[in-house]
């Protein structure tokens, strides 16, 4: 298990099996010999934290090499209220329901609870092999400005280990009053983004002049943004719809983020596809969340839906636009499951939303896209001089690495983590 060896110079390698759309380097590796999933046998050398050098070899069905990742991120999540089912359960799995148990648990929080969530969510997200997470944080109140105090001072004792982005979440018409503009300096010296929600019933004047005055106070700030929008299956699209209107008025400097899109794919192709060219026109980025949209959305008493509301992945991408799957809530009233695994995000995506990893645009929603969108300074992909930050696992292929749970490791800089 888990292929491991030092040369007489002490300079660490790794026999393993990697994904071929990762690699990157050199004109050497051209040529490799690949599985049908994708995979290539490689010794890559490690030195001073880094990848320092490739190597082809050759590869049988009776050596274990494992499989090896790079460190992968988070690209939605909720630290603030993860783990919070327990005592706030959203029993009938409706949006309604969590949004009533979220408001409920809003109230209940101190900084204490928050500080134990994100800790334990962090532990989580590390041991199992992630590098970055960005968490939207409910930032409304009192109790947003000790949510935000907190989750500040775990992001710098995190730092070393995994990256924390923080996206001040709050009604889209609180960044219009005095407060709203208080809290967006606050979030643009941290380096954080702003964000918001876009949903039915659906506003016109009223979400426009919202979102003018949004835009303008992130462009001022120089803030990123990453919204929630059109979480629904009902009145497809529309979020988007005005979101358009809005920026084919104003020029914006910022980069955009949209979270969800749920209701995209009930739209008609023709609609679909011009939306999805419209996100490319704007440089927009989306993240798609598979496992609380399927959760929550197209619920009816004792019927189950056969049209599921899921962010047009591949459509998108064909269109130009980056894209990512993130794992967004996690044991609390909008997702009762959850555990901040990466790789069972990617098992879970599968059957999900029909993204395979052995595909380079499946492989990608997990690793270079989801890094890009969160501007990460690593892309994830494998070149000489990239991190040696990695997931080891003990598996030969896709299939037993996202079948069952996997015997893993994770290194970070070039060491080994307990």
């Amino acid at each position: 298990m888990f292929a491991q060896k030092k040369t007489s110079s002490d300079i660490q390698y790794l026999d393993v099996l990697v994904p071929r759309s990762l690699i990157t380097s050199g004109r050497d590796l051209l040529n490799l010999p690949v599985s049908s999933e994708g995979l290539c046998s490689l010794r890559i050398s490690l030195g001073e934290g880094s990848i320092s050098n490739f190597q082809k070899i050759s590869y049988s069905s009776e050596q274990c090499l494992g499989l090896l990742l790079p460190r992968l991120v988070e690209p939605h999540a909720h630290l603030d209220k993860a783990f919070t089912w327990k005592d706030f359960p959203n029993l009938s799995g409706t949006y309604e329901g969590a949004m009533k148990a979220n408001l409920e648990e809003h109230e209940n929080r101190d900084k204490s609870k928050v500080r134990f969530r994100a800790e334990k969510a962090l532990k989580l997200g590390l041991s199992n092999g992630l590098r970055a997470i960005r968490s939207h944080v409910d930032s409304f109140g009192f109790i947003g400005d000790q949510t935000w105090d907190v989750l500040l001072e775990i992001k710098s004792e995190w730092e070393t280990k995994i990256e924390v982005q923080l996206v001040a979440m709050v009604p889209l018409d609180y960044w219009s009053r005095e407060k709203g503009v208080t809290l967006a300096k606050r979030v643009s010296r941290e380096g954080g983004l702003l964000g918001g929600v876009i949903g039915p019933p659906y506003k016109k004047k009223q979400l426009r002049e919202c979102l003018f005055n949004f835009f303008c106070l992130a462009n001022t700030l120089g803030c990123g943004i990453d919204l929630h929008i059109d979480e629904s299956n009902l009145e497809p699209g529309e979020g988007l719809r005005e979101l358009f209107y809005v920026l084919d008025r104003i020029r914006i400097d910022v980069p955009i983020t949209c979270s969800h899109l749920s209701s995209m794919s009930l739209l008609p192709q023709k609609k679909l596809s011009f939306f999805a060219e419209k996100l490319a026109h704007y440089r927009i980025n989306v993240i798609a969340l598979p496992l609380t949209n399927l959760w929550l959305l197209s619920r009816a008493y004792m019927k189950t839906p056969v049209k599921r509301p899921l962010a047009p992945i591949q459509q998108l991408q064909k269109a130009g636009v980056t894209v990512a799957i993130g794992g967004d809530n996690v044991q609390d009233p909008w997702n009762p499951i959850g555990n901040f695994d990466p790789i069972s995000l990617i098992s879970a995506a599968i059957p999900m939303a029909q993204v395979a990893p052995w595909q380079r645009g499946g492989l990608a929603t997990f690793t270079t896209g989801a890094a890009r969108i969160m501007d990460l300074e690593w892309d994830g992909s494998f070149d000489v001089g990239s991190p040696a930050d990695f997931i080891l696992l003990d598996a030969d292929s896709w299939t037993s690495a996202l079948s069952f749970p996997q015997d893993r490791k994770v290194m970070i800089n070039g060491t080994w983590i307990e």
